[in-house]
C-alpha cells in the first residue's frame, strides 16, 4: 500500500460545451493484503489549478472538499468511475464526477467488492460485510497518506445511490466502530480513522431486517405489482423489460402478517417529530407514525405546488380553495404501484439479491430475518446476528463508540419503489434524535434514483464546508 504523488496524468476533458484540466491518479490498491485487487483500488481526481496555486469556487488543493461516491447498485461490485464518462452514459452530458470536479473538489471513486465475487478457488469474496469494510479501508487510506493526497481529508463526503446510499449511510453512521476492525485487519486496512465529514444517501436501501414489515405496511393491499428487468446489451447499455402481475394468495397471506409485525417495530424505536411528539402504531397500522409519513409526502405536494407542477390529477389528494390539506395513505399506495412481491427483501425462497448480500464464503444465499428463515420453502440458514447488524446504520446511531458523521442529506423520491418511505424516514428521525443536522426530503415524482439535484447536492456540501471554514 503506497501513494506515489507524481505518478499521475493531466489530461483535459471536454463533454459538450464544458471543459476541465485534470490531474488524475488511478488504479491505487487501498489495502496491503487485497483478496480482489480489482474492486479494491480506487481512483482520485483533482482539478489540475490546483497545481499552479489557483482556487476554484473558493478551494484551494488542501482546503477543497473530498467528494467520495460509490458505484454500487443492488450490493453487486462497485466499479471505479471516470469523469470522461462511463460506457452506459451520454457521451455529451457532463456525470456527477466531471461535475464536481468542475465545481472544485477532489473526486475519489473507490471500487468496491459486492455480493457475487468469487476468487481463483471459488469461495465468495464480497458477501457481507465486505462492502462497506472496502468504503472503510478506502477513507482510511486517504487519511493515512493526507500529506500527498490532493484535499482535505476531514471534508469527505460520501455519496451513493440504492444500495450505494445505504453504504453512504453506513459510513456516516458507524465511522471507527471496533466491530469491523477485525474484516479491516484482514485487508491490511491503514492504521487510522473512518469516520466522515458527511453522508449524501439518495434512496437507501437500508434495515434490510425490518425493510419487508415496512414494505407490507406501505403497500398492504396492493396486490398488483408492476416492475422492470434489467439486461445489459453487448455494448454496456441497460435495456428493459416490463414484468406485471397480481401476487397469490398466499403472497397475500405473507404480506398480511408481515404488515402486522411493523407496528411493533415502530413502536420499539420511541420515535418523537421535530416538536418532540410520540410517533406509534396501533396493531390496526394506524396512528400518529403514518400521519407523519403522510406529512412527508404531503410536504412534497406542496413544494412541487410553488415551483407551478400541476398536481390536480392525484385523486388521492385532498384540496380546499387550492390547498392541499390531506391525502389517502391506500390510494397513494395504489398510485405508485407495488414494484415487489411479498416478501419484498428476504425471499421465502432465498433467491433475493439481499439474500445473496447475506452469504458467506461457501454458501451464496442465506436468510436475514426470523420471519425469513421460519416460512423459508428452501433448505437454507439465517445469516449470523452479528453481520446483520453489520450492514444496518440503525444498529450503530445510538452507540457512543460509532463516530457518526455531523451532516446528512438524504433524498427518497416520492414515488419510489424499492423500499417504503419508511425506512429513510426512520433513519432520518433517528440521527436527528442523535444530534445530526439532516436535511430529508422527497422530492416529488421521483422514482429510484440518485444525483438528479447535483446543484442543489452541491450546494449543501459548500454550506457546509465553508461554514466550517470559517470556524
Amino acid at each position: 500500500m503506497r501513494f506515489d504523488k507524481d505518478n499521475y496524468q493531466i489530461e483535459n476533458i471536454t463533454i459538450g460545451e464544458k471543459s476541465i484540466d485534470i490531474r488524475a491518479f488511478r488504479n491505487i490498491i487501498y489495502v496491503d493484503k487485497p483478496v480482489c485487487e480489482e474492486f479494491q483500488r480506487m481512483n482520485i481526481f483533482a482539478p489540475e489549478k490546483y497545481y499552479s496555486g489557483e482556487k476554484i469556487n473558493g478551494y484551494s488543493i488542501k482546503t477543497a472538499p473530498i467528494f467520495m461516491p460509490n458505484m454500487v447498485g443492488g450490493y453487486m461490485p462497485g466499479i471505479v468511475g471516470e469523469p470522461a464518462g462511463m460506457p452506459w452514459e451520454r457521451k455529451d452530458v457532463p456525470n456527477t464526477f466531471f461535475r464536481a470536479l468542475q465545481h472544485g473538489y477532489v473526486v475519489v471513486i473507490p471500487a468496491i467488492r459486492g455480493r457475487v465475487l468469487k476468487n481463483e478457488t471459488g469461495e465468495y469474496i464480497g458477501k457481507a460485510p465486505a462492502c462497506v469494510v472496502d468504503y472503510k479501508a478506502a477513507v482510511r487510506y486517504l487519511r493515512y497518506f493526507a500529506k500527498d493526497i490532493p484535499g482535505d481529508v476531514e471534508k469527505i463526503i460520501t455519496n451513493g445511490t440504492s444500495a450505494g446510499g445505504a453504504l453512504s449511510s453506513l459510513m456516516g453512521a458507524t465511522g471507527n466502530n471496533p466491530d469491523y476492525e477485525i474484516y479491516l485487519e484482514e485487508i491490511g486496512a491503514a492504521k487510522e480513522r473512518d469516520d466522515i465529514f458527511a453522508a449524501s444517501c439518495y434512496c437507501p436501501i437500508i434495515n434490510l431486517e425490518n425493510a419487508d414489515v415496512a414494505y407490507e405496511w406501505q403497500f398492504l393491499g396492493v396486490n398488483d405489482y408492476h416492475r422492470m428487468h434489467m439486461n445489459m446489451d453487448e455494448g454496456g447499455r441497460p435495456q428493459f423489460t416490463p414484468i406485471d402481475g397480481e401476487m397469490s394468495s398466499e403472497q397475500i397471506k405473507v404480506s398480511k402478517d408481515l404488515a402486522s409485525l411493523f407496528p411493533c417495530y415502530v413502536n420499539s424505536l420511541n420515535l418523537k417529530d421535530e416538536a418532540g411528539n410520540s410517533l406509534t402504531l396501533s396493531p390496526d397500522g394506524n396512528g400518529t407514525f403514518k400521519d407523519y409519513m403522510k406529512k412527508i409526502v404531503l410536504d412534497s405536494v406542496r413544494h412541487a405546488m410553488e415551483t407551478g407542477i400541476d398536481v390536480l390529477d392525484k385523486k388521492w389528494l385532498s384540496f380546499v380553495d387550492g390547498t392541499v390539506v390531506d391525502m389517502d395513505w391506500y390510494e397513494y399506495a395504489k398510485d405508485i404501484t407495488r414494484m415487489k412481491t411479498a416478501p419484498a427483501f428476504d425471499a421465502l425462497t432465498m433467491d433475493s439479491p439481499e439474500n445473496d448480500l447475506f452469504g458467506n464464503s461457501d454458501v451464496n444465499m442465506r436468510h436475514f430475518t426470523e420471519y425469513g428463515l421460519a416460512n423459508s420453502k428452501v433448505v437454507g440458514e439465517k445469516a449470523e446476528d452479528e453481520v446483520i447488524k453489520l450492514m444496518n446504520p440503525m444498529s450503530y446511531i445510538e452507540k457512543e463508540n460509532a463516530i457518526k458523521a455531523k451532516y446528512w442529506r438524504i433524498r427518497h423520491g416520492e414515488c419510489d419503489r424499492d423500499t417504503s418511505l419508511a425506512i429513510s424516514a426512520i433513519l432520518s428521525l433517528k440521527l436527528k434524535e442523535n444530534g445530526c443536522e439532516v436535511d430529508y426530503h422527497s422530492p416529488w415524482s421521483i422514482p429510484h434514483a440518485g444525483d438528479y439535484d447535483l446543484d442543489e447536492l452541491f450546494e449543501w456540501i459548500d454550506g457546509l464546508c465553508k461554514n466550517d471554514m470559517k470556524k
